[in-house]
């Protein structure tokens, strides 16, 4: 081969190369432990694939986000242990097998989520004062905050670098997101959070749903009071977590309205449920020996629990122990998504992404709620058909009609979350999709201005008709009083 023709290829060759940095970006992940992560892993490891270059911002408490040469990690320090943030489940283990209202259990999670997070917001000020490495992130230049909102530290750092943030998200609590975003809510057929409602409500039941919706932003001001306080406090002008939230470019939900009670959303939201259903991986040794023709039933209690009560736990093993075989997820690790290839019986759980993923392999689901947001979705899944283990036939026949409606879409869901992420970094945010009810006030919002204006218009003309009315009626009492006179 000449020496042109070599110049040629090495060229083309170092050509594609530049192009490739040039199309990819510096992405800045600031992950929410646990669960949370599992889901966000898969889109951080996809746009590594696409050629991007990932820093995930890892506490050094954390204990599922491990390196990965798909992305970087930085470690920052943080003023808690492991051994100290383990203790706030101390009383969710205590309790969350115990019988109680409705009422008591929305208090319960308030409390346990301020506990939960009041500590990890100290961590986030320890990022926030830590000047070096502040430094060393800003020096970076990230195209993309790509984060959970459960906590605000990453938002800060968005507004802080003045990078566009991708929110990756199920929800937060008291529906803080559908207000940042300004997403309406009709509480005529949008059920409040927590209320047990459904779409479809008796008129009692619209009055508590509206009475609970009333009651959201107070239950919010309570909730993030801390989130609020930081915000404050490290950005220069006074505004609340929920402005803050509100500047994000894109919001990433997982979830899908195929359990979902329909409802609007805004331009700027995208539903990406079953994107934690990531494609099955080969099984390890321990579990290549799979079950008989009976199939299995896998028992977990998802990312967040490690004990459970030994009572409770007995009453469990005794009830599995004369069915078919039983995969315990105790603690430790287990191979979920993967062990969906064989076709288990059935599968119980509570953690919230388990209505998508047993639907989406068409698998039966027996769940119990504990704490969180499981009780709105497993009343969902109620909804749609009756968990009752005495109509299995008909249980499966709905799980497979709800796993065809669910598949059935033009783009998978990560696909969707790659692209919505890619734009926002090749556009520097997406302000096209931000509407303008951000920028009204409460009274702007409602059109109350416009609707007193028209009732002062209307009672002006209503007042005016009537003296016109009244002095007509009088010119004309007049005159006939007069023509009577005279007669």
């Amino acid at each position: 081969m000449s020496s042109g023709v070599w110049f040629s290829t090495l060229g083309f060759i170092a050509w594609l190369c530049c192009l490739g940095l040039v199309q990819g970006g510096k992405v800045l992940v600031v992950p929410a432990d646990g669960s949370h992560w599992l889901s966000m892993k898969i889109l951080v490891k996809e746009l590594y694939h696409r050629g991007h270059e990932i820093l995930v911002l890892v506490p050094e408490t954390s204990s599922v986000i491990h390196g990965s040469e798909s992305y970087k990690t930085e470690v920052y320090p943080v003023p808690y242990t492991k051994e100290e943030l383990y203790q706030k489940f101390d009383r969710l283990e205590d309790d969350v097998f115990r019988k109680s209202s409705r009422m008591t259990e929305l208090h319960n999670n308030v409390q346990l989520f301020i506990d939960y997070t009041s500590i990890q917001v100290n961590g986030c000020e320890r990022v926030l004062n830590n000047q070096s490495l502040m430094t060393r992130l800003r020096k970076e230049v990230f195209d993309l905050v790509l984060t959970d909102p459960v906590l605000p530290c990453s938002s800060i750092l968005a507004n802080v670098f003045s990078i566009p943030t991708v929110y990756f998200l199920r929800g937060l609590l008291c529906d803080l997101d559908l207000q940042a975003s300004q997403c309406p809510s009709p509480p005529s057929y949008v059920p409040a959070y927590f209320s047990g409602n459904t779409d479809i409500m008796t008129f009692p039941q619209r009055v508590t749903n509206m009475a609970m919706s009333f009651m959201q932003p107070y239950v919010c001001k309570m909730t993030f009071r801390h989130f609020d306080d930081l915000v404050s406090r490290y950005l220069e002008n006074k505004t609340t977590y929920k402005d803050l939230l509100s500047h994000g470019a894109v919001w990433l939900l997982r979830y899908d309205f195929t359990f979902e009670w329909p409802r609007p959303l805004m331009p700027n939201m995208v539903s990406i449920g079953g994107i934690n259903c990531a494609k099955k991986a080969p099984l390890p040794a321990e579990f290549v020996n799979g079950p008989g023709e009976d199939g299995f039933i896998i028992f977990t209690l998802g990312s967040m629990l490690h004990n459970m009560p030994e009572e409770k736990a007995k009453q469990f093993f005794d009830m599995l122990l004369f069915l078919v075989e039983v995969l315990w997820r105790y603690t430790g690790w287990l191979p979920q998504n993967d062990l969906l290839g064989p076709t288990p019986r059935l599968k119980s759980s509570s953690p919230m992404v388990e209505p998508t993923v047993s639907t989406r392999v068409s698998v039966m689901l027996c769940p119990f709620p504990l704490f969180g947001d499981q009780l709105d979705n497993v009343h969902r899944m109620t909804h749609i058909f009756t968990l009752q283990l005495w109509y299995f036939l008909s249980y499966k026949e709905k799980v497979v009609e709800l796993s065809q409606v669910h598949l059935d879409r033009p783009v998978e869901p990560l696909d969707t979350a790659v692209f919505w992420t890619e734009f926002v970094m090749r556009h520097k945010g997406a302000a096209h999709l931000r509407v303008s009810a951000h920028d009204l006030n409460w009274i702007q919002y409602h059109s109350l201005d416009v609707i007193g204006f028209l009732i002062i218009i209307l009672l002006t003309v209503l007042f005016v008709t009537v003296k016109c009315c009244l002095f007509c009626t009088r010119k004309c009492c007049r005159h006939g009083a007069a023509k009577r006179k005279s007669e």
